[in-house]
């Protein structure tokens, strides 16, 4: 809070004044308070997720409306996970800006079906997704594959040893609908072995998705990023999943007919998107791998 405040340049106690207001108003608790500072409850979590992407679509609109009279700029439309743009940090656009001057960029963050779907309808201009198939409407590049974990509450004496498919799937899944990504993998190899598969609860977001699983209601199959805050903390643990290993695989992807195919090449927007590739992988850690 005293950072906060600091950064903020307000009197702490003005500060937890606000705060309280805010949960007030919106009937929950959004900090839990202790001896050592504050904690996140999941709904100051979602929040703080949902002001990310509120914050990044004001920026977006300044920069959309800025380049309606800012002659000689090149508008381009980049699609990102919502989990992605978080890696990627708040001050995205703020380094666009800086980096690539006449480039107005303005972010969109969606699931990467919907971001493959505003590329073919052209809606945005350039996405980084996940495991997109092969089509002539597209042009797409392989950036990274990354390791699926099986992800647990810590149990004492079992070690983070990797484990095999079958293994993995006698525990009772938390995980996405049949539209998600890590869902479609998880059920065309478990009915390519004629395994098994429970599902225990089909949860839309990640956040409830992982705090189902710290109280030991289940385990989830998804990526080392998605968990990453929590692996390190210790309170979720993750196993690398083999026999066989399981993966996803991310894509730059752009319309074969869109703009960035027809308009000159630009040279600072290149090295931006390749910063945006490499920063990703570093983020990942060593469960991923480079593919170009």
């Amino acid at each position: 809070m005293t950072a906060a405040a600091d950064l903020l340049k307000v009197a702490q106690p003005a500060l937890g004044v606000q705060i309280r207001l805010l949960e007030q108003e919106l009937g929950v608790e959004l900090l839990i308070r202790h001896s050592r500072g504050v904690t996140p409850t999941d709904a100051g979590k979602r929040l703080f997720q949902r002001a990310q992407k509120i914050l990044a679509d004001v920026e977006d609109t300044r920069s959309e409306l800025k380049s309606l009279t800012a002659p000689g700029h090149d508008r381009i439309r980049l699609g990102l996970s919502s989990t992605m743009a978080l890696v990627l940090g708040s001050d995205l656009l703020m380094r666009a800006r800086q980096d690539m001057p006449q480039v107005a960029l303005t972010l969109v963050q969606e699931r990467s079906a919907f971001l493959v779907d505003a590329i073919l309808s052209e809606k945005i201009d350039v996405a980084f997704a996940y495991n997109v198939e092969d089509r002539p409407e597209l042009i797409r590049h392989a950036v990274l594959e990354e390791d699926l974990l099986l992800v647990t509450a810590p149990v004492s004496g079992v070690s983070a040893a990797p484990v095999s498919l079958a293994e993995a799937l006698t525990n009772e899944l938390v995980i996405a609908g049949e539209r998600g990504i890590i869902r479609q993998i998880v059920e065309s190899e478990a009915n390519r072995l004629s395994l098994p598969l429970k599902i225990g609860f089909e949860v839309p977001t990640i956040i409830s998705m992982k705090a189902i699983i710290e109280r030991g209601a289940g385990a989830t199959i998804m990526p080392y990023s998605l968990a990453s805050d929590e692996l390190k903390r210790g309170t979720l643990m993750g196993r690398r999943i083999d026999r066989p290993a399981l993966t996803r695989t991310l894509y730059f992807v752009q319309h074969a007919k869109g703009k960035l195919s027809t308009m000159p090449r630009n040279q600072a927007l290149d090295a931006f998107l390749e910063e945006i590739s490499r920063e990703i992988l570093v983020a990942f850690g060593e469960y991923a791998r480079p593919l170009h």
